[in-house]
């Protein structure tokens, strides 16, 4: 008797170790995100005196706000795609192909009785994606997304001052000197 298609009762170790992994990885990023009223604090908004002024203001706004700006980024790209819903299920349609013959594939997919290899299936994921992506309006979206975000970005840390951003954070500011 064969176990194909039967529904597991518990995940197998190499599974749960991924979960781990994906789950200290997202929590060790979102962990160095900055409060959200430091980031958003009116009266540290003003124009910079010059142009190197502004650019300083810049570097060292995006070494300390980095992942609240990724936040910002992603949230303005998928506000993007929700204006363009065709989008938005090409997109998922591509996420699930990707879930189901690559990530969540433990055994060699075969067709016919030809075992296709994993390198084979990344390329013609890959392959797929890309022309889905060139072929439809797809990727005009998700520019247009993101040059939005990196918009909003550039601008949040030209008029943002960075006087009261030193406070504990020397490693983080020296880091992005070298």
């Amino acid at each position: 008797m064969t176990t194909y298609g039967t529904i597991p009762t518990e995940l197998p170790q190499q599974s749960l170790s991924l979960i781990v992994q994906a789950r200290e990885f997202l929590g060790s990023g979102l962990g160095s995100r900055r409060k959200w009223e430091d980031m958003i604090n009116i009266r540290a908004l003003n124009l910079p005196p010059n142009v190197n002024e502004a650019v300083g203001r810049i570097r060292m706004n995006i070494v300390f706000f980095k992942t609240n700006y990724v936040i910002v980024v992603l949230f303005l790209l998928l506000l993007t795609l929700f204006f363009h819903p065709t989008s938005l299920v090409i997109i998922v349609v591509i996420m699930i192909a990707w879930f189901l013959q690559y990530f969540l594939r433990d055994n060699p997919l075969s067709i016919y009785g030809f075992v296709i290899d994993r390198n084979m299936i990344i390329t013609v994921l890959t392959l797929f994606t890309i022309a889905v992506f060139f072929l439809t309006d797809v990727m005009s979206n998700i520019m247009s997304g993101i040059t939005f975000g990196l918009t909003v970005v550039l601008a949040h840390g030209f008029f943002r001052t960075t006087d009261d951003l030193f406070v504990g954070d020397e490693k983080d500011i020296n880091a992005s000197q070298c």
